[in-house]
């Protein structure tokens, strides 16, 4: 029922999965039945075109906008029928009940006959493009056009459940000591292969059963991410700004990496998720100048002293990191890419006169769409004659022509851009 209804409230009323997930999830007192709803809504939503197109095929007639939740609920039945190891008989047994939870009583026999009828044969052959690749018609275009040689890898990683990462906070404890920590536990794990902080669990757990979690010892953070702090190379004592700074990972590494030693001010412009910036910096110990502002409006919040290392983790369409947000593929239109771009070039625009010469600022997108990154870096660098473009020399990712792209699912990582910005002292 809590499933249902958390996934008619993602797909049919367009709520954030990330938002609506905890109030609803957390009215299921087990953890065991708040892991089993997570991963089936999780899990239809990877895989909703396929079973929305079984489930059309099923029925008489389209049910009601109103239904949405009964909708949802024969999804969640679909899927444990064809993806999880929940018996015929349980699943089916276990949609029913829920409908009286739903108060639609009247759906019972619906749901019992749709999902007897689907233990009896096997889904029909993907025929439609979405149904195929399990994404928008418009996503797979997009991506086939710009990634003609990986698009398919995209989609395949976009698709399964990623890894949990961890970033290990390296001032209070070593990577090696906390994979022994990991190991007491009973937790298999690895080290990351390119972040010096990141760890890789076997198995995906609950925060609280991470050892040292609560007192800051460890964070959740993909390991792509985890790189922007090294290309930062933020200096001691140095004036730092993380513009966009929500949810505050990467400010929380910034400071991780120098010991609390640089002068932060994080800015972002929505109140609610700033106040997740100190929530997580509270947790670890750290602190920072937190300030509500839009970054692309310096004239408002900026007191004129220039920062020596910016961080622009811009607003992006995050297809990047379509497997861990699932519900992206849903919220995302192929109208959005060009307002996002112009956000993307005001706010790269806006902060470049904020870098003192010889500063550097790096610019950061969770998606892997070249209009966004290098694009947007390019049409910087032909417009700010102070401004150059350093090679990142790595050995993740993909060269660009600014910059470096992670694809989803490369070495594990979600997908990310980077590209780093030096403002010479003088023009030339």
């Amino acid at each position: 029922m809590v499933a249902a209804r958390l996934l008619a409230a993602v797909v049919s009323e367009g709520q954030s999965l990330s938002r609506a997930a905890p109030p609803l999830l957390a009215t299921l007192g087990d953890a065991r039945d708040r892991a089993f709803a997570q991963a089936c809504v999780y899990g239809v939503l990877r895989h909703y075109y396929s079973l929305s197109g079984r489930l059309e095929a099923s029925l008489a007639r389209p049910l009601r906008a109103k239904d949405a939740d009964v909708r949802a609920l024969l999804l969640c039945g679909l899927y444990q029928l064809e993806h999880m190891r929940t018996p015929p008989h349980a699943a089916v047994a276990a949609s029913v009940d829920a409908v009286r939870g739903l108060r639609k009583t009247w759906a019972a026999s619906l749901v019992n006959a749709v999902l007897r009828a689907a233990t009896r044969s096997d889904p029909a052959p993907r025929g439609d493009i979405e149904s195929r690749f399990e994404h928008p018609a418009w996503l797979v275009e997009r991506l086939s056009r710009d990634w003609p040689e990986d698009w398919q890898a995209v989609l395949a990683a976009n698709n399964a459940q990623p890894p949990l990462t961890l970033r290990v906070n390296r001032v209070r404890v070593t990577r090696e000591q906390y994979l022994a920590r990991l190991q007491t536990a009973g937790l298999a794990a690895r080290a990351g292969k390119h972040a010096p902080s990141a760890v890789v669990l076997d198995t995906p757990v609950p925060v609280e059963d991470l050892p040292g979690f609560v007192a800051g010892d460890v964070s959740v953070q993909d390991e792509a991410a985890q790189l922007a702090a090294g290309l930062l190379d933020v200096p001691p004592g140095a004036r730092v700004l993380d513009a966009c700074a929500a949810p505050g990972g990467k400010s929380a590494h910034l400071l991780e990496e120098v010991a609390g030693n640089c002068q932060l001010v994080a800015l972002d412009r929505d109140a609610e998720r700033l106040a997740d910036v100190a929530a997580t910096l509270e947790r670890l110990g750290l602190a920072a100048a937190l300030a509500c502002a839009d970054a692309a409006r310096p004239a408002d919040w900026w007191d004129g002293r220039p920062f020596e290392r910016i961080l622009l983790d811009a607003p992006c369409s995050a297809l990047g990191v379509v497997r861990r947000h699932p519900d992206i593929r849903f919220h995302r239109r192929a109208s959005d890419i060009d307002a996002l771009v112009a956000a993307q070039q005001a706010l790269l625009n806006a902060l470049w006169p904020l870098l003192a010469p010889g500063g550097k600022l790096l610019y950061a997108t969770c998606s892997i769409l070249p209009a966004e990154n290098d694009a947007v870096v390019a049409s910087l660098l032909e417009t700010s004659a102070d401004a150059e473009c350093d090679e990142l020399p790595a050995a993740w990712g993909r060269a660009t022509p600014h910059g470096r792209q992670i694809l989803p699912g490369e070495d594990g990582m979600d997908g990310f851009y980077y590209a780093r910005l030096t403002r010479r002292a003088t023009a030339p």
